[in-house]
Formats: structure tokens, sequence, C-alpha cells
């Protein structure tokens, strides 16, 4: 079972995957202002939620997770180095979670922010905000280092078979995918055997704009997606 939702004030994609033989499920990066949405389809699907896995600390909008285990029993799961030890779950890299007949493996992608992680499952990467479409995450806060996520995204992701789908944290443009090929030989910023000297440099000379909701979001989701 798989199901990809999306967000459209911060155009951040969230994803539902289930195992049909038990009926377990996760969400990957759950939006705090969808979790009804979330609940609905759980329901309409006679899924149980496990786990809500974060694929890093997010500035742009509060997590889930809390409100999720609150309301279902979920264990939210968050990288060692996020920041955020209120999470029922720290991992590293290389943990596999079970989950019914699911391997989710973690990879540790730092680099956007020193706690990102991708999850690989079966022919599927959740890249989060490292690897986007045709793009990366920023690397000029949350102890964001352009170096270390090229190493990233050249040794956890690019290594993976070309085939496998890509799905990001976020797009701009309504895109849904991509691949690991597509991405490693035509992405702007990374690939076309852009060398690491010139991602850094690239990244440098980004003029960006400060996140809207870090203020907000930052310490929300520290928390775990505690508002107060």
């Amino acid at each position: 079972m798989f199901k990809q939702f999306f967000e459209p004030e911060s155009s951040t994609y969230t994803y539902l995957l289930g195992c049909d033989k038990t009926r377990l499920a996760v969400l990957i990066d759950p939006v705090a202002s969808e979790v009804d949405t979330y609940i609905a389809e759980l329901e309409s699907t006679g899924c149980k939620l496990v786990y809500t896995m974060e694929t890093h600390v997010h500035a742009d909008h509060v997590t889930g997770a809390d409100l999720l285990r609150q309301r279902l029993g979920s264990k939210s799961v968050v990288h060692r180095d996020a920041g955020a030890m209120c999470a029922d779950l720290l991992v590293t890299d290389g943990v596999h979670l079970i989950v019914g007949t699911l391997d989710i493996e973690v990879r540790h992608t730092p680099g956007h922010t020193n706690g990102c992680v991708s999850y690989v499952c079966g022919d599927k990467v959740f890249t989060g905000d490292a690897l986007l479409i045709d793009g990366c995450g920023r690397t000029d806060f949350q102890m964001g280092n352009a170096g270390q996520l090229y190493d990233s995204i050249h040794q956890k992701i690019f290594t993976l078979p070309d085939d496998t789908k890509v799905y990001p944290g976020h797009d701009y443009h309504g895109r849904l995918h991509s691949t690991v090929g597509q991405e490693r030989l035509h992405n702007q910023r990374l690939g076309r055997g852009r060398s690491r000297e010139d991602f850094i440099a690239l990244m440098s000379e980004l003029k960006l704009s400060y996140p809207g909701k870090i203020d907000i979001a930052l310490p929300a989701n520290q928390a775990c997606g505690r508002l107060s």
C-alpha cells in the first residue's frame, strides 16, 4: 500500500506506506494541519499507524507526529542527531525498521540539516529535503553543510539502482517523483558530473529568503510537533 499526500502551503509531500498482509502502516513527514486527512485514509483502508517517520526537523511546517501519537498511539522516529529528543525512537544510519512485510532502511544523509535521513523501502527512496527533483535542500542554516550534502547524496542515494524512484519532501512544480538515474545524470545542482568543489561554490552563492515559519516550526518540531 502506498499513497502520496500534498500540503499546498509548504508544498510538502507526506507518504503513507502500509503492509497489505498485516495492515500496519507508517507515515513519512506528516504535517500537523493534515492529520484528519491521514486518519481518514487509515480508517478507510483498515490500517493501524505504527510509526511517524521524520526525514529531519522541518523549518517550514509543523510535524503531525505528536497529534498522531496522542490520537492513534503511533511512535515518532527521528535520527539521533536531529535535536528532537522527544521522539520515541532515535535511529542511526543502517537501522532497518520492519513493519509487517515492509523493510525500511534508514540512511543518514546530512547536509541540509545534520539530522537528515533518507528512507529506502523496496524500489523507493524517500529523500526529504536532501535530494529534491532537479535540486536539493539549502545548506545555509540548521547546521547545514554543502560538502556534507554532496557526499551524502553521492554515497547514500546515487549508489542506489538507477530505476529506484525518488520521492522528495517537497516539490514546487507539481512533480510527483523522479528516479535515481534521472537525478544522477540531470539534476541541475548535483548531476551532470558536477564536482564537489563546484557544488560548494554554487550553494554559497544562493541568495535565499529566511524561511517564513522557521521561528514557529523549529521549536515545535524539536518538541515532536508540540506547539506549547
